[in-house]
């Protein structure tokens, strides 16, 4: 962690003793001049500071008083989280990736766990940043998610609230104008048997399980429907339709309702 101070007003020649540590574990201490900001109204210091292990960071300031500046002591907590994960990891850095998965819209229940839903998420994030399909949480991933980068273009926000299916990113996303409310993967039609492309609007929806495995269905043109399925792989494999994993099916269902619009492109 990068750390920065000012202290008012700069005196030339003081020093400050920044002292790090979690708990009872000892941590770094380090004796830093205090610096001249550009119009010497402050004193400045930084430098870096690593926490050894998860838990509340103390982080303490102090200088001790000279013939030209006073003294003081200021501390501060910071958390510092354990940035790695992976299935049934719980706490707080997975309660921390989930809200920002939520914050670009990824649909992902806050369950503080990472399960199922959190891997489909974390698929769906790489495939909204172009970078393929995987549900594993890695450095640039977190690095990207802090960052809050990534978004998806909606193309007919004058529909209202709709849905698109953007079939080079396999994604499917629930928009109400503008404003995208949840994105989910997909597994479109393969390549002998696409998913339609065009506008259309749910005309029929069937909940629970048809004979062939599909899992609450709306349909919007002839047999071709958003639907649940296993399995729903991270590349085209249905027979036209736009699967959905299914656990979920039942969220994507309860937002839809006939009339919607579906808009699918490439």
């Amino acid at each position: 962690m990068h750390l920065t101070g000012l202290v008012r007003p700069y005196v030339p020649g003081q020093w400050v003793t920044v002292k790090a540590f979690i708990g009872r574990t000892a941590g770094s201490t380090r004796r830093l001049r205090l610096k001249p900001s550009p119009n010497r109204r402050y004193g400045r210091f930084e430098t870096v500071v690593s926490a050894t292990q998860p838990g509340l960071l103390h982080l303490a300031v102090t200088h001790k008083r000279t013939a030209q500046m006073r003294g003081f002591e200021v501390s501060r907590g910071v958390a510092s989280l354990d940035p790695r994960a992976s299935f049934g990891a719980s706490g707080a850095f997975v309660a921390l990736i989930q809200q920002r998965l939520a914050a670009v819209h990824m649909y992902i229940p806050q369950s503080g766990v990472y399960d199922q839903k959190t891997g489909l998420a974390i698929d769906a994030y790489h495939r909204l940043l172009g970078h393929g399909a995987s549900q594993s949480l890695d450095g640039l991933t977190v690095s990207e998610l802090l960052a809050g980068r990534g978004a998806f273009t909606v193309r007919y926000p004058g529909d209202g609230k709709h849905v698109e299916g953007n079939l080079s990113s396999q994604l499917l996303a629930l928009i109400d104008g503008s404003k995208v409310q949840a994105i989910y993967p997909i597994s479109s039609g393969k390549p002998s048997t696409p998913t339609i492309l065009g506008r259309f609007h749910v005309y029929l929806r069937s909940p629970g399980y048809l004979p062939d495995g599909m899992y609450y269905s709306d349909f919007f043109s002839g047999g071709y429907a958003i639907h649940g399925f296993d399995p729903a792989p991270d590349y085209p494999a249905s027979h036209g339709c736009m699967r959905v994993p299914i656990t979920d099916a039942i969220s994507i269902w309860n937002w839809l309702s006939v009339g919607v619009g579906v808009d699918v492109y490439e």
